[in-house]
C-alpha cells in the first residue's frame, strides 16, 4: 500500500477521535447520537393533577431529542416505596426514579443508588444552580446522591366566598385572622361557624394527621429527635399543646374529625380554611367554581417554621453506564427545562433560575410560596426515618381518633420511636 492509500484510514481515525472529543465536551451526557434511542424506565408516584404535569415534561423531553426515550411507570403512592425498595434490593427495576429527600438515607447506606457528581459533570449539570437547602438535603459525606426537583409544604388555603359572607375578608382579599395565637385562630373559626352555618370552618387533614401535627409542632419549636439522632424528642409540652389545640377544634365542631376526604370538602366549597399542599395549587386555582386565596401558614404557635419535604430523582446502582448517561440527561432536562412546568403544578422548583424567572414569579401567589419555602424544616437525616415516620403517623392517628390523652399517648409514642432508634 502506498502513501496515498494510507492517508484515508488515518483521516477516518482522526475524524472518529474528533467526534468522540466533541460528544464528551458538548455539555450533554456521552450518548451515541447515531444509535437507536436508549429507553429509560422512569418510576414515579405522581397521580392526580401532578401526574398530568409529569406527562407533559416526559412528552416534551422525548420530543426534544432522539437519543433517549423515557417510558414512565406510575405507581400508587401507598405502594410506591415498597416496590421501589424491592426493585433496588433485587437489582432490577427503574433506570431513574423519584425519591423523597427523607427516604434517601437507607438507599445510600445499602449502596443501592449512585452518587451523581461525576455523571452530572459529564452531562453539564451544575449543582450550584440548585437551591442550597435542597443541595444539602441530598448530600452525604461530601457526595450528592440525587437531584432535587422541588420543595413542597403546606400553605393556608381559604375560601373567599365563605370568608366574605362571614365578614372576615379584608379589602385586599386576605383573611382577617386576628391575633396570631391558638386562641386567636380559634376565635376566627368560631366566627365562621356562627356566621356561615352548614360549612366546616376548617378542614383538617385527619387521614394524614402527622403532617397537620408537624406543621404546628415545628412552629412551636419542636424537634422529632435529639441533636445526635439517638433518641426521640416528641414527648414534651409543645407537642401536648398542639394536640390539645386540634382536640379543641374537633370538640367545638370547628373541624370534622370524621371527614375522611377533607381535601374534597374544601374543593367542593364546604370548608372555609384548609392547610393544603402547594401541589394542590394548580387544581384549586383552576376550579372556576372555587374562589380561593393562598397565604403562608399563620404563625399561631410562635414561629413560621413548618413541615416540608422534597422530591428528588435518583439513579439505581445497578443501571448500566449507557443508561446512566441517558438517565442523567433526562434528569438535567427535568431540572432545567421541565422545572418550569413543575412549578405550574404548585411545587417550588429547586432550580434557582426557574424560581427567579419572570414567568414563575408571575404565577399566582408564587412569591408567597418562595417566602414559605424558606421556612421549611426538613426531616432529620437518619436511615431509620421511614420506620420512625410510619410509627409517628399511626400513633398520632390513634391519639386523635380515639381521644387518647395527649401526654400519655406521646409518652408511649416516644418509647416506640426510641426502640426503633436503638435497633
Amino acid at each position: 500500500m502506498g502513501i496515498k492509500g494510507s492517508i484515508l484510514p488515518m483521516v477516518m481515525l482522526c475524524a472518529l477521535l474528533l467526534s468522540g472529543c466533541a460528544s464528551a465536551s458538548d455539555g450533554r451526557a456521552d450518548i451515541d447520537r447515531n444509535a437507536a434511542p436508549v429507553e429509560v424506565s422512569f418510576w414515579n408516584p405522581f397521580g392526580g393533577g401532578e401526574g398530568e404535569y409529569v406527562e407533559r415534561i416526559i412528552k416534551d423531553y422525548n420530543a426534544s431529542q432522539s437519543k433517549v426515550f423515557v417510558k414512565q411507570l406510575r405507581l400508587e403512592s401507598n405502594e410506591y416505596y415498597v416496590r421501589l425498595s424491592t426493585a433496588l434490593s433485587l437489582g432490577k427495576g427503574p433506570d431513574v426514579a423519584v425519591a423523597h429527600a427523607d427516604r434517601l438515607s437507607p438507599f445510600i447506606k445499602a449502596k443501592q443508588i449512585m452518587p451523581l457528581d461525576d455523571l452530572a459533570d459529564r452531562a453539564g449539570f451544575d449543582y450550584n444552580g440548585i437551591e442550597e437547602t435542597n443541595r444539602r438535603s441530598v448530600s452525604y459525606d461530601g457526595k450528592r446522591f440525587a437531584v432535587p426537583l422541588d420543595t413542597h409544604f403546606h400553605m393556608l388555603y381559604y375560601n373567599k366566598d365563605i370568608l366574605s359572607e362571614a365578614g372576615l375578608l379584608d379589602q385586599d382579599g386576605t383573611p382577617l385572622l386576628g391575633e396570631a395565637t391558638p386562641e386567636g385562630f380559634m376565635r376566627f373559626l368560631e366566627q365562621i361557624k356562627e356566621r356561615v352555618p352548614g360549612v366546616q370552618p376548617m378542614a383538617v387533614n385527619t387521614p394524614y394527621f402527622q403532617e397537620s401535627f408537624l406543621d404546628l409542632y415545628y412552629e412551636a419549636g419542636g424537634e422529632l429527635l435529639r441533636p445526635d439522632l439517638s433518641k426521640a424528642a416528641i414527648h414534651n409540652e409543645k407537642a401536648v399543646r398542639v394536640l390539645a389545640f386540634y382536640r379543641q377544634l374537633f370538640d367545638r365542631k370547628l373541624s370534622d374529625l370524621n371527614d375522611q376526604t377533607p381535601w374534597d370538602s374544601f374543593d367542593l366549597g364546604r370548608a372555609g380554611l384548609w392547610f393544603g399542599g402547594i401541589w394542590e395549587a394548580g387544581h384549586h386555582l383552576g376550579n372556576p367554581s372555587l374562589h380561593v386565596g393562598i397565604m403562608p401558614l399563620p404563625p399561631i404557635f410562635g414561629s413560621s417554621v413548618h413541615w416540608g419535604s422534597s422530591h428528588t430523582l435518583i439513579i439505581p446502582a445497578y443501571v448500566t453506564e449507557q443508561k446512566q448517561n441517558a438517565a442523567m440527561d433526562f434528569i438535567k432536562y427535568f431540572s432545567e427545562v421541565g422545572g418550569a412546568i413543575w412549578g405550574q403544578a404548585g411545587h417550588v422548583p429547586a432550580n434557582q433560575a426557574i424560581v427567579q424567572s419572570a414567568a414563575y414569579q408571575a404565577l399566582p401567589y408564587r412569591k408567597l410560596f418562595v417566602v414559605s419555602r424558606d421556612q421549611v424544616k426538613f426531616a432529620p437525616k437518619t436511615d431509620k426515618y421511614a420506620a420512625l415516620y410510619t410509627t409517628l403517623s399511626e400513633d398520632l392517628q390513634n391519639i386523635v381518633q380515639n381521644g387518647i390523652d395527649p401526654d400519655k399517648g406521646l409518652a408511649e409514642l416516644e418509647k416506640k420511636l426510641d426502640l426503633i432508634l436503638a435497633n
